[in-house]
């Protein structure tokens, strides 16, 4: 399962997830830099997460998995499915789970599948999609709270991390 994360295109990132049976598999979960897309455009963003994700394991001839699962709507599963087909992985089922209504969007179909709230299946599909945005959440937040301790004064040399905490405690602030 993938997701994106970004506030209006800045610090925009991806993760994807991955459960067998069921069961997540930490291991292999996976955290993505958006390097091509400017702006907040999440199709082009997760067109862009597919094609590394996917070229790298045809790269490795590494096993392929059983279904890809994209947060979003039918924007985001046409993006997936536009690149696994450009990979010439054709065989790669892909869904796309919107959250505003729960809709499931198959791939080749616009029309949503509703699911009853209580059906297992559509349970798997939220904890999966779910996992994935808190997995981009998660290191969103990581990348903005570094950005913002970073200061003026990591670029003098002879200044570390003690040296500039201690400046800023006497100080107030780098001004």
């Amino acid at each position: 399962a993938f997701d994106i994360s970004n506030i209006s295109g800045t610090y925009a990132v991806a993760s994807m997830v991955c459960s067998e049976a069921g069961i997540a598999r930490r291991n292999r979960y996976r955290r993505f830099r958006i390097k091509t897309v400017e702006g907040s455009d999440d199709p082009a963003m997760m067109a862009e997460v597919i094609r590394r994700r996917y070229g790298r394991l045809i790269s490795e001839q590494r096993k392929l998995p059983d279904m890809v699962l994209v947060d979003g709507g039918i924007a985001q599963l046409h993006a997936a499915r536009r690149e696994l087909d450009r990979l010439d992985i054709t065989d790669l089922p892909v869904a796309g789970l919107a959250k505003r209504n729960e809709e499931i969007y198959l791939e080749r179909d616009n029309t949503p599948v509703l699911l009853p709230a209580n059906s297992p299946a559509l349970k798997v599909l939220q904890r999966l999609r779910d996992e994935a945005h808190r997995f981009a959440l998660a290191y969103h937040h990581n990348l903005r709270s570094r950005r913002i301790r970073e200061s003026a004064l990591d670029g003098i040399p002879g200044i570390g991390a003690s040296k500039k905490k201690a400046l800023l405690e006497k100080f107030g602030s780098v001004r």
